[in-house]
């Protein structure tokens, strides 16, 4: 069997959550809101890999470091 390096977790707020969901390499989170579904998708290969898609025209994909840098940019920009 291949190592868990990753594990997964979905909470809800009508009290569902599922914990412990174990990945080798990559997961995904799907939620499908009217006609439109949102992705997240984390890969962990030799750097930590993350997808975020909001239908299929608006897609952004990086290191987790890189999202963090677009994150906390997005954090200041709106301080100023």
């Amino acid at each position: 069997m291949d190592d868990i390096r990753m594990t997964g977790e979905l909470r809800t707020d009508f009290d569902c959550e599922t914990t412990g969901l174990p990945a080798e390499r990559w997961a995904e989170a799907v939620f499908s809101v009217g006609d439109e579904e949102i992705v997240i998708e984390v890969s962990v290969e030799k750097d930590v890999i993350v997808a975020l898609m909001a239908g299929e025209d608006a897609v952004w994909k990086g290191t987790l470091t890189g999202l963090k840098q677009m994150l906390r940019q997005q954090i200041q920009s709106k301080k100023s």
